[in-house]
């Protein structure tokens, strides 16, 4: 917290004039301080408690000038803050929580990482077992198409009883393929999700 300014040169200019008058009835102890703010070495400062003093006594004698005339060019001086040292006990558990939050953090991001799954990698083993999702994956799609086709064409074929127009047998093939299609993709949908552990 500021309790001082420093001083600038009309500051020290104008003091300086007031000291050397020998008719001035500057108090002795405000002289002192004064003489004593003056012989400092750089930066100069003035006490806010001098300060006060020389205002009043400013004020009590009249005198052309006023001291924020005085105190113009000068500033307000902020001593350095000296921050205490830090606790060594504290230091340490700080570090261990940082070092055990940084664990925790690791531990979180490599979860699912499998480290036999990782030297396993590129066996044939491997590669048979994708093999096998490929494979199923191929005919799951094939018995789709099969099963559409399939119905599309028993519904063009069993709607000639019903319908003497190619356009109206057609339509009544693509609506009965469209109904199969939606149901096997139903089943499809439920029994990926049965193989993912999922209700």
């Amino acid at each position: 917290m500021a309790s001082a300014f420093v001083v600038g040169d009309t500051f020290r200019n104008k003091v300086t004039e007031l000291l050397e008058k020998s008719d001035s009835s500057l108090p002795q102890r405000l002289r002192e301080e004064l003489e004593e703010t003056l012989a400092k070495p750089e930066p100069k400062t003035l006490s806010f408690s001098t300060a006060r003093k020389l205002r009043k006594w400013l004020q009590d004698k009249g005198h052309p000038f006023y001291l924020h005339e005085l105190l113009e060019e000068s500033s307000l001086h902020l001593p350095e803050v000296l921050k205490p040292p830090r606790n060594p006990e504290l230091v340490a558990r700080l570090e261990k929580i940082k070092a055990k939050l940084a664990n925790e953090e690791y531990n979180r991001i490599t979860r699912n990482v499998n480290t036999q799954d990782i030297n396993r990698s590129g066996t044939l083993a491997d590669f048979g077992q994708q093999m096998r999702s490929v494979k199923a994956l191929v005919l799951t799609i094939f018995n789709f198409l099969v099963t559409v086709v399939a119905a599309f064409a028993c519904s063009y074929m069993g709607s000639q009883y019903l319908f003497t127009d190619t356009a109206a047998r057609v339509i009544a093939a693509v609506i009965a393929a469209s109904v199969v299609g939606l149901a096997e993709l139903y089943v499809l949908v439920r029994t990926m999700e049965g193989e993912l552990g999922e209700p």
